[in-house]
Formats: structure tokens, sequence, C-alpha cells
């Protein structure tokens, strides 16, 4: 066999994980089905979170709180998870977390029958959705590290990006799939507060559906290797990997984090301002079934889609142009992308297709997401893979809590706490525009400071 044939037969393939799913390969087919089960639940529903939030009567900035206690659980739930792993076994681990799950789809699903029900400013039905995220966000931050330290042992160095673009393919998939079972499952409902919490409740019972299918299979079929669950060594071997980070990744972590926070003051808006702000659906003139009229929450889960169909459609050929051009442009461009879209989307017009090629240009920031995980796990020493990851995500999501909250107060305004004057009134684009300077400024940083991996020089 020459070695161009023994390359090509190493090189990893996109549709890898669908071949091993179909093959039926017990435990690839076990956790591929839940991954695939849970992702497509929170993402049916997690995208949602504010509009549902604010037919409820939340206000701008307690929905920023929302999404900073969100990153609170991104944060911490990977650390308490090992524990729990180590001490009853990662199939037990595995189901008690896709329980939880569950129960927080569930949770926030008759959180309205409790929206008259006063707490302090709010409502209890607003209290329980924050009780609800610390449940249904259990089984997606379960084992971060172990997917990248999977993919660093079984992939050449030089293909890194492209064996996570494989993995990442099966994962999204269930991106794609979530926002447009919600598009249709908006589609019979109005735009009315009381018509929106309905239809979100609908969603909601599929997410509970697919949760509890999801963890029974995997709790039923799934049987790893005695080994599987026993690599979490307690705060000291945390906090020896935070000091031992690799230099290369320094760079990195501090554009990442810059990045990921301009981000992180403006996502969970990103519904509100197609919903609330522009009000765009969508009318079509189709053969046979006439005209379909979208509202702008269907609407939203079809942008939604079509920015998942690009970076589905994109993942894999950046990944391999990395192989020829280095990871630290590809990473670079979905930085670049992350940082303008909060700008562009603010000041798009009331257009449909407009908002349809914003979504598809937001979905290149996907396209860089193998490269990056690349760049992150490359210089980890074989072995270390997924204790450099958790470190890395972990300290990055630590800095990122607050974004949303911040971006809360600039949206809605901030009031002077001894006058109860207005010290800032509020205003969307200031909160997008500020999202996008704090972007750039990390993509610029990560350009100017950031260092190739030495397998892709």
């Amino acid at each position: 066999m020459s070695l161009e044939q023994e390359r090509a037969d190493d090189a990893a393939d996109p549709l890898d994980p669908f071949r091993q799913f179909l093959a039926l390969e017990r435990d690839v087919l076990v956790l591929s089905a839940a991954m695939f089960a849970f992702s497509l639940g929170f993402q049916m529903t997690n995208r949602y979170m504010a509009e549902y939030m604010s037919a409820l009567g939340a206000s701008a900035v307690v929905i920023g709180l929302f999404g900073s206690f969100g990153n609170v659980v991104s944060a911490v739930y990977p650390y308490p998870g090992g524990a729990i792993s180590d001490r009853i076994g990662s199939r037990y681990a595995l189901t008690a977390f896709g329980c939880c799950s569950t129960v927080g789809f569930g949770i926030w699903l008759i959180a309205p029958a409790f929206a008259d029900v006063s707490v302090g400013p709010t409502s209890l039905a607003i209290v329980a959705i924050f009780l609800g995220v610390l449940l249904a966000q259990a089984w997606k931050s379960f084992g971060l590290g172990a997917t990248f330290a999977i993919v660093k042992q079984a992939v050449p160095p030089s293909q890194l990006a492209a064996g996570f673009a494989s993995t990442e393919t099966f994962r999204r998939t269930a991106f794609l799939v979530g926002p447009l079972f919600a598009a249709a499952l908006f589609y019979p409902f109005g735009s009315s507060d009381g018509e929106i919490v309905t239809a979100f409740q609908l969603i909601l019972v599929v997410a509970v559906v697919v949760g509890a299918l999801g963890t029974v299979v995997q709790h039923l079929l799934y049987r790893p290797d005695d080994d599987v669950g026993t690599e979490f060594e307690g705060v000291a071997r945390l906090l020896a990997d935070l000091r031992s980070m690799p230099d290369e990744l320094r760079p990195l972590l501090v554009g990442d984090t810059l990045v990921r926070f301009a981000n992180g003051m403006v996502y969970v808006f990103f519904v509100i301002v197609v919903t609330r702000v522009l009000e765009v659906g969508l009318t079509l003139s189709l053969p046979t079934v006439g005209t379909v009229t979208l509202s702008p929450q269907s609407y939203f889960g079809l942008l939604l889609s079509i920015e998942m169909l690009v970076a589905l459609l994109t993942m894999l050929p950046a990944a391999k142009a990395a192989e020829r051009i280095g990871l630290k442009p590809v990473v670079a461009l979905g930085f670049a992308v992350y940082a303008v879209f909060p700008i562009l989307l603010i000041n798009a017009p009331d257009d449909a297709a407009v908002l349809a090629g914003l979504f598809a240009f937001s979905g290149l920031r996907f396209a860089g997401l193998p490269a990056h995980k690349a760049l992150i796990v490359g210089p980890a020493e074989m072995g270390a893979g997924g204790r450099v990851t958790g470190a890395y995500y972990l300290l990055r999501n630590l800095l990122v809590i607050p974004s949303a909250a911040l971006g809360g107060l600039l949206w809605s305004g901030v009031s002077n706490p001894v006058t109860g004057g207005e010290l800032f009134a509020g205003d969307p684009t200031v909160a997008f525009g500020v999202a996008t300077a704090i972007g750039l400024v990390g993509t610029a940083y990560f350009l100017v400071f950031g260092t190739e991996f030495e397998a892709y020089r």
C-alpha cells in the first residue's frame, strides 16, 4: 500500500460517526444516541429561553442574569461530574445526569403554573426557570475533557482539526434538527405572550420525552470498561493543571475569553432581537400547499437551522484547509465572525432575506471550531488532553460568567441605587456594539500573540 493510500485510510471521515451508528456498534450507538437526544432537547429549548422568560414577564436584566447563571453551571459542572463518576461509575453517573436534565426540562414545562406567585420583584415561575437550568444542563456539561482526550488519542497530530470536525458533525446535526422542531411547533401559534408560552411548553414536552428515552436507552445498553470514570483526581490536580497549562495556550485563552465574553453579553438576546425588536416573520407561497406564514418565533427556528447547516457544510473543509494554512488563521476567522455578528444583527433591517444571510454568515463561526479544539488539546502531553481541556474551559468559563448580566444592564439601563434616578438609559444597540468591540479586541490579540501548533506549521 502506498504512503498516500495509508494517509487516505487514516484521514478523519466526517460520516464515520453515522456509519458507526448504522453499524450498531453498541457503545458507539448508545453514547451517540444519548449525545443526539440531549443535544436535541437542550438546543430546542435553550435558544428560546429569553423569549419564554419575556413572555412570563421577565425583564432584560433578569434574562441577562439567567444567561450568567447558565455560565456558572457550564463552568463548575464538569469537575463535580468527574467526582460523581469516580464514586458511582460512569454508567450510573451518565444515567443520573440524564435524569437530572429530563427533570430540568420538566421544571421549565410547569413553570408557568407559578406565574401568579410573587417572589420579591419577580415571580415563582422565573425562579423555577433558574432552578431548572441547574438540572437541564447536567448531561450537556458532563465529560467535556474526555471527548477531547479520545480524539487526541485516536487521530494523528496533524489531523486533529479533521478529527474534531468528524465528532462535531454528528453532535451538531441535533443542533440543526432541534430548531426545525421548534419552528414547526411554534407554527400554529401567534405572537402573543400566552401563545408563546403554550408553544414553548409543547417544545418542552418533546424535550422531556427525548430526554427520558435517551436516559433509558443509555442506562440499559451502555457497558463501559471497568476503568472508565476513574480519571478525576480532585482539586489539587485541577490547580496543578491550571499552573502547568502549556505556554502556547495562554494567548489563545486570552483571545478566546474576550471573544466568548463578548458573545455571552448578547447571545441570550438574539431571539429577542428577531422576535420583539425586528419582529421578522416569513410568508411563502408554496405549490400545492398555498400560503405559509411563519411567526417571528417560527422563523427564528428556521434561522438557527440555516446557521447550523452552514456550520455542518463548512467545518470539514475548514479543518482540511487548516492542514494547508495552519490552525491559527482558521481559528481567527471563527473569532472574527463571533465578534462582528452582534453589531450586524442589531443594525439589520426588518427583512427576512437579510436575516437569513446574516445567520448563514454566523454559521461560519463554527467552521473554526474543530481547529480551535485542536489548538487547545494539541500542545497537551499524550494522556493529559482531558485535564488540560478541562482546566482551559473551566478558567475561560469562569471569566465569562458575568457577560450576560452586563449585556442585560446595557440593554435595559442602570439606575442609581441611592436616588433611584437613571444612570444609563439602556440601549440594545449599545449592548451589541460594546460586545462587538470586545470581540474585535480578542480577535486582534490572538492574531498578534497567538502561536501555531507545531504539527500544523
